[in-house]
């Protein structure tokens, strides 16, 4: 129970990495708000929990701005102040080339997956800063380091964009006690595996990292001492190399 009573907030929590993240940090002692665009994995997510912790949900469209400031106004209001932020919302589209995507696929990607965790640490971070302690984890992507074909462009340009975000929040930041760490992963087995050009095989799928390891990587870095910080990391399969 090493967050009993620290309060995390998961976008991107009713699935995939942030459900595992969720699972992590519950077990661990924390209230984990996860928060996402659909209420019924939301749900079931909640619903079904058994471990420690207390895991409740709340709908938010992170790419609106009033959305967001809705979610955080609701936690601060019924859960407390937030002591953990964790950004893994995020989306692809199957028609990953210039020559093949539309301008509103780009912009959703971007409103998403860049434009959301923006918006996110818009709401929580001024009252970390103002307490004097709290930890933005941004789940970008081996894509938000080297761009590659397989991310695709939007993909690719946006988790540049949020790792960018966190290394500059970061420097802004830490003087007031904050920590922000950018966690870029490899190939995990998640729901976003659907939206890929080609359908995946079984046989690759068990070679992804899982859901749980992100949460094991994640809980290492909350559970740091405060005077410690991790600016950025990469977790991979062990089989996958790193371009």
């Amino acid at each position: 129970m090493q967050l009993q009573g620290q309060i995390a907030v998961i976008t991107g929590g009713g699935t995939g990495i942030g459900l595992g993240i969720a699972h992590a940090f519950a077990e661990a002692g924390c209230t984990v708000v996860i928060a996402g665009r659909r209420e019924e994995p939301l749900a079931l997510a909640t619903a079904t929990w058994q471990g420690n912790g207390s895991l409740v949900h709340h709908c938010v469209d992170v790419s609106n701005r009033e959305s967001v400031q809705a979610l955080f106004d609701w936690v601060q209001s019924e859960v407390g102040e937030v002591d953990i932020l964790v950004n893994s919302a995020g989306t692809n589209i199957p028609n990953r080339t210039l020559a093949d995507m539309e301008p509103d696929q780009w912009d959703s990607v971007m409103a998403i997956n860049a434009s959301g965790a923006y918006y996110c640490m818009l709401a929580a971070v001024p009252s970390m800063r103002s307490r004097g302690a709290g930890l933005v984890i941004n789940i970008s992507s081996i894509s938000g380091v080297r761009a590659t074909a397989l991310g695709g462009v939007a993909y690719s340009a946006s988790k540049f964009a949020m790792a960018a975000l966190g290394m500059a929040a970061s420097n802004e930041v830490n003087v007031d006690g904050v920590r922000v760490t950018n966690i870029y992963p490899g190939e995990v087995n998640t729901p976003i595996l659907e939206k890929r050009p080609q359908a995946v095989t079984d046989e690759h799928k068990a070679r992804m990292l899982k859901p749980a390891d992100l949460g094991h990587l994640a809980l290492s870095i909350a559970t740091l001492p405060a005077t410690a910080h991790v600016p950025e990391v990469t977790i991979k399969p062990l089989s996958q190399e790193f371009s």
